[in-house]
């Protein structure tokens, strides 16, 4: 089993910044990839951005450019820096985790952008 916390949600001004941050914990040996995924109450749950244990990111076009993900393996934890924020952004936010055929999600975060 895996525990995803997340934090860093909060309210902020469109153009400003938030940075998520989710901590693992648990099993968290063989954790193939961690990544962000966002829903509002008019669309299903999208990804936003993914970071593999070797590194590699992959992010929504509609992020590309002002989000970042990042990991500390030494902490167990995954961030991402969001910047211009728009007011598109608003949503809940999930950490996801997959280990082997297994995947885990947080219990969200909610993020507001005011226009």
């Amino acid at each position: 089993q895996v525990q995803l916390v997340e934090s860093g949600g909060g309210s902020a001004q469109a153009g400003r910044s938030l940075r998520l941050s989710c901590s693992a914990s648990g099993s968290i040996f063989s954790i193939i990839a961690t990544g962000w995924y966002r829903q509002t109450p008019e669309k299903q749950r999208e990804l936003v951005a993914t970071i593999t244990s070797t590194g590699k990111t992959m992010y929504a076009d509609s992020v590309k450019g002002r989000f970042t993900i990042s990991r500390d393996g030494a902490k167990n934890t995954v961030s991402q820096q969001m910047n211009s924020l728009k007011h598109e952004d608003t949503a809940v936010y999930y950490c996801r985790a997959q280990q082997r055929e297994y995947v885990y999600w947080g219990q969200g975060t909610q993020v507001t952008v005011s226009s």
